[in-house]
């Protein structure tokens, strides 16, 4: 029975990281669109997140064959709960990859714009955070989850950053105002994959450590020891 279990545990895990590459594929080939204007790029990104979305069916199943047949404990317990979660947050980020091969499809058709402000420079930490955060959900790092934590608040700079360099631009030069709209599109979208990212990284740590870091909850003195388990 419990050779059973750990099957199914490791079959589970097994499919969030195919989901999980699923939607690294999705988000890097999204930012390339954008940053190439390829519309072909963007319009196959969009036709391929229906795969995203019959993964995160299949593990919302077995996360619930889980929970009601086998009673898991400890470690095995938080994993299970985890994996909901990661479960749902992956499926919205393959989301926020689609509103962004969106946005690239329609740059692609109009070519005024070319200064994309620090969207390179956001979207290069967007998907080293992407990258890591699996990285730690792959190999249970919990420290490697904690530094993708830290990232977080460089991206809501750099939201806010291009929003008010794009305002700006809108206001000066009117022409502009639909490509300049998908420029904060992007900018956005790219703030929530890293909110997400983030989330997953917190996550991770709740699996290894049993601590909960939401909120920047990390930042607090915590003199309670963590689970054995």
């Amino acid at each position: 029975m419990q050779r059973h279990f750990e099957k199914e545990l490791e079959m589970l895990k097994t499919a969030l990281i195919k989901m999980a590459s699923l939607a690294e594929r999705s988000v890097d080939r999204a930012i390339q669109a954008v940053l190439t204007k390829n519309e072909s790029l963007g319009r196959e990104v969009i036709d391929q997140d229906s795969r995203i979305n019959d993964l995160e069916v299949e593990v919302d199943n077995a996360i619930i064959d889980l929970l009601a047949l086998q009673q898991p404990v400890a470690v095995d317990l938080r994993f299970i709960l985890s994996s909901s979660k990661i479960n749902n947050d992956l499926e919205r980020i393959g989301d926020h990859a689609v509103n962004v091969a969106e946005s690239a499809v329609l740059l692609s058709k109009q070519r005024q714009l070319d200064n994309y402000f620090d969207i390179p420079k956001m979207a290069d930490i967007t998907r080293d955070m992407l990258r890591d955060g699996l990285d730690a959900f792959i190999h249970g790092n919990a420290k490697l989850g904690e530094a993708v934590c830290r990232n977080d608040d460089t991206i809501d700079d750099l939201n806010r950053k291009i929003t008010r360099e794009v305002m700006k631009l809108m206001i000066s030069k009117p022409e502009l105002v639909e490509e300049c709209m998908e420029l904060i599109r992007i900018s956005r979208n790219l703030e929530r994959i890293a909110d997400l990212t983030t989330n997953i990284a917190e996550e991770v740590v709740f699996i290894k450590e049993a601590r909960v870091i939401k909120h920047h909850l990390a930042d607090r003195k915590d003199t309670r020891k963590p689970s054995s388990q």
